[in-house]
C-alpha cells in the first residue's frame, strides 16, 4: 500500500472523494433512491466504512441497501472480494471494488476507497463519499427507515453537529492518519498535539453530557465512536498515538463503552479485521506485518455508568433489533456479539 505524504514536509495528505454524486429521494443528481437498487461496500476495518455500516443497522436500512464486506487485507489492487465464494461479490459479480470504480469512469487512476455505494444494475459506483452517505442515509432515505429509527441528524441541532463534526475530523479521525503515516518529526509532533488535545476537550465536554450533542445519540457520537473504538488496538501502538491509551482516559473509555454496548455499535464492530488490516497491510509503517495479540478486549462489556448522566440513546425511538445472521460477527475476543 503506497501512502500518500507530502516530501517537503512529511504530512499525510487524504484523497479526495471524486465520486460524489447523492442518491436522493427526488433523483435529483440521476440517482433516485430504490430500494434494493444499490449495494454498500465496506470493510470493517476501515473507520470511515464503519460509520455506514452503523448508520444504516441504526434506522434499519438492511433490507433496502444490502452489504458487501471486502477482506480486510488488500493487494496491489486494493479492496477484494476473497471472503466470497469465488473470490467474488455474489451480487456484483466482480472480484475487486476497483472495477466499480473504472465502471464509472475508466479513466479514473486515483484511490480505491469504502464507503462505496454501486448500482446493482450497471455496476457502476455511485459515490465514495462517505461524509455525505451517511448524512443522505439520515435525510434522503426516510421511506425506507424501520418503525422507530432514531433521528440522528436532527434539524434543530444540525449547526451544533456539524461544527463538532469539524473539530472531529480535523483533530481526531484524519489526526491519528497524519501521525501514524508521518515521515518527518516535525508533522507527526503537529499531528500529536492536535490529536491529544482535542481528545482533553472532548473529556472535558462529556463529563457533563452522555452525548457529544443534545440528550441522544446523533451523526456526532457515530464519527467519534469509529475512532476511538480503533485507538488501543491500532492508533496507541502502530500510529504512536501514546500518550494515553482510551482505556487511561476516564470518561473517554466510559462513553465509548456506553456506545459500544448500545446495539447498533458494538454489534458492527469487528476487532479481528481492524487488526490485520491495518498491521498487514501498512507496511511502510510495519514492515515485519506481526498483528499483535493485544489488547485484552473483555473491558468493552463492563459497565460503563454513563445513564448515570441522564439521555436517551434513541430518542423517542426504539433499539434496532439484532442484525441479519449473514451479518453477524464471529465473537473471537470476548467483546462483540
Amino acid at each position: 500500500m503506497t501512502i500518500p505524504t507530502d516530501p517537503r514536509t512529511g504530512e499525510f495528505r487524504r484523497s479526495a472523494n471524486h465520486f460524489d454524486a447523492r442518491i436522493t429521494a427526488d433523483g435529483r443528481d440521476g440517482w433516485p433512491v430504490e430500494a434494493g437498487r444499490y449495494r454498500l461496500v465496506v470493510s470493517r476495518a476501515c473507520p470511515w466504512a464503519s460509520r455506514g455500516l452503523i448508520v444504516r443497522r441504526l434506522l434499519g436500512l438492511e433490507s433496502a441497501l444490502s452489504v458487501a464486506v471486502a477482506d480486510p487485507i488488500q493487494d496491489d489492487k486494493s479492496w477484494r472480494f476473497t471472503l466470497d465464494p469465488d473470490d467474488r461479490d455474489p451480487v456484483l459479480g466482480i472480484k475487486y471494488l476497483a472495477e466499480a470504480y473504472h465502471a464509472a469512469d475508466p479513466h479514473y487512476m486515483g484511490g480505491i476507497s469504502v464507503p462505496a455505494i454501486v448500482d446493482i444494475p450497471s455496476k457502476r459506483l455511485v459515490s465514495n463519499d462517505y461524509p455525505q452517505i451517511t448524512l443522505d442515509f439520515s435525510t434522503e432515505w426516510t421511506s425506507h427507515h424501520r418503525p422507530g429509527a432514531p433521528d440522528l441528524y436532527p434539524e434543530r441541532l444540525r449547526g451544533e453537529i456539524d461544527d463538532v463534526n469539524v473539530g472531529v475530523f480535523a483533530d481526531v479521525n484524519a489526526a491519528v492518519y497524519q501521525a501514524g503515516f508521518a515521515t518527518k518529526q516535525s508533522a507527526y509532533d503537529d499531528a500529536y498535539h492536535r490529536l491529544f488535545a482535542m481528545l482533553d476537550a472532548l473529556s472535558d465536554r462529556l463529563e457533563r453530557q452522555r452525548y457529544l450533542v443534545g440528550d441522544t445519540i446523533t451523526e456526532a457520537d457515530i464519527r467519534l465512536f469509529t475512532t476511538l473504538v480503533r485507538f488501543d488496538s491500532v492508533y496507541h501502538g502502530h500510529f504512536k498515538c501514546n500518550r494515553n491509551k482510551l482505556t487511561e482516559q476516564p470518561v473517554l473509555w466510559a462513553y465509548a463503552r456506553d456506545l459500544f454496548q448500545t446495539p447498533g455499535f458494538g454489534d458492527t464492530v469487528d476487532f479481528d479485521h481492524i487488526k490485520r488490516h491495518y498491521h498487514e497491510v501498512h507496511e511502510q509503517v510495519n514492515p515485519t506485518r506481526i498483528v499483535p495479540l493485544g489488547p485484552e478486549l473483555s473491558g468493552w462489556t463492563t459497565p460503563h455508568h454513563r445513564e448515570q448522566l441522564g439521555g436517551r440513546p434513541f430518542g423517542d425511538g426504539t433499539p434496532p433489533g439484532p442484525p441479519p445472521e449473514d451479518e453477524r460477527i464471529e465473537d473471537t475476543d470476548g467483546a462483540t456479539s
